[in-house]
């Protein structure tokens, strides 16, 4: 069985809009933190999976071809590192939907962890919300969180990506 380091997108991957989407690539800032535990995780073997909500989507504020717009050219910006996410999933439910796909709830990851044939005992979940580590725990992942976090709340709680980078456990 294979392992994996799931992260979120915004606010781990590139810089989130406070109180809005990325909504095109004009939006889509890469946060340099990120590339060094990616490289990182790579090297050590991890599959790199992205597990995103993204109800701008469910909203109308944008298409299924606009996120894939952005998703390309995320992963074009992550090729100019020697990058690539192996997969990509993606909930644009609302988030009064109650679905079981959409974070907190742990369905993108099970699904992943089915799909890619992951053993969830050797996976992480790298996010900056309480609803990533809640959704990680519910997948029995460990989880680590970017911010001002309770140590109940993951496994690793660091302030900056940097920090989260000089842990021994990732």
């Amino acid at each position: 069985m294979k392992k994996a380091l799931f992260l979120d997108r915004d606010g781990i991957i590139n810089k989130r809009i406070i109180g809005g989407y990325v909504r095109s690539p004009l939006e889509f800032e890469l946060l340099p933190d990120v590339v060094p535990i990616l490289l990182s995780a790579r090297q050590r073997g991890y599959l790199l999976i992205l597990i995103t909500n993204q109800q701008g989507v469910g909203k109308g504020l944008m298409t299924t071809s606009d996120l894939d717009v952005v998703h390309e050219f995320m992963q074009s910006e992550l090729a100019a590192h020697g990058l690539r996410l192996d997969v990509i999933y993606v909930c644009t439910d609302l988030a009064t939907s109650n679905s079981p796909r959409r974070k907190p709830a742990p369905g993108m990851l099970l699904e992943a962890i089915a799909e890619n044939n992951l053993d969830a005992a050797q996976c992480w979940f790298l996010g900056d919300s309480l609803t990533d580590a809640q959704a990680g725990k519910a997948a029995g992942v460990r989880t680590a969180l970017v911010g001002d976090f309770s140590a109940k709340d993951a496994d690793i709680i660091a302030p900056t990506l940097a920090l989260i980078l000089g842990t021994s456990a990732l």
